[in-house]
């Protein structure tokens, strides 16, 4: 395996990335595996800037993560990632890992990215790329399959939500991991409070612009407790921006 294949870098959890109960928010994570991603990306020159020169760039469609610990601030965390290979002939996938210096997981993920052609902003195919990513075929993170999801029949609008300075990035438009915090904000405190995030999937369908307006609404599953549904809208374009499901499970005393 060559040696770009895997890449890792250690981190520490921050305070401000902390919530109520102490510990790294979901959206931490997210954070965590983007930066390393970006990190990663440079290293097999596939990143934003030497793409940006064949007018193509990186669009990230579906991401799922099972979360196992959530540590707290201070805490120095190991993130490993790396491609996984093409699925559905379109998607890059690649895999992430994070773990304590000790080797204890604190999460596994998947993704799936696309890449499109930034001028028509159609999709393009893989072998486009200016450089061949590694395959790393048989190393594999989390095995679950990035599906589109089936929600509930019945979603109740919780909020509303501007794209802003503080949610967009390079690409000018929200970055995918504000969406994580728009779906948590959407929930009361009371309904989070003593439960644990155990695994959160999350698509994204179109992108938000600046000054454009998201509603989030949310849907319990009937068949499944502990178990929602998040679809955003954009109020703008009627199209869904994203759309995430996951789980809790209750903290035994």
């Amino acid at each position: 395996m060559d040696r770009h294949s895997v890449w890792q870098e250690i981190i520490e959890v921050r305070t401000y990335e902390t919530d109520f109960q102490g510990v790294w928010k979901p959206a931490a994570f997210f954070r965590a595996m983007e930066e390393a991603t970006v990190h990663h990306a440079a290293v097999l020159k596939t990143d934003f800037f030497t793409l940006q020169q064949y007018d193509l760039a990186w669009v990230l469609a579906r991401n799922k993560i099972k979360f196992f610990h959530f540590p707290g601030g201070g805490t120095k965390v190991v993130v490993k990632t790396w491609p996984k290979g093409i699925q559905q002939k379109i998607f890059g996938m690649r895999d992430y890992s994070m773990s304590g210096e000790d080797g204890q997981i604190f999460a596994l993920a998947t993704s799936a990215w696309l890449v499109i052609n930034t001028k028509t902003r159609h999709f393009v195919k893989l072998d486009q790329l200016p450089n061949i990513l590694p395959d790393n075929e048989g190393l594999s993170a989390l095995d679950d399959s990035l599906e589109k999801m089936v929600h509930p029949g019945e979603m109740q609008e919780m909020n509303t939500y501007k794209a802003r300075y503080s949610s967009l990035d390079l690409m000018g438009h929200v970055n995918n991991t504000h969406y994580v915090d728009w779906i948590f904000d959407s929930f009361p405190i009371d309904q989070i409070r003593g439960r644990k995030l155990n695994w959160l999937q999350i698509n994204f369908s179109s992108e938000v612009k600046p000054e454009e307006v998201v509603n989030v609404s949310v849907g319990e599953d009937p068949k499944q407790h502990l178990t929602y549904s998040v679809v955003g809208t954009n109020q703008i374009t009627n199209m869904i921006a994203f759309d995430a499901q996951f789980g809790l499970n209750e903290i035994s005393q």
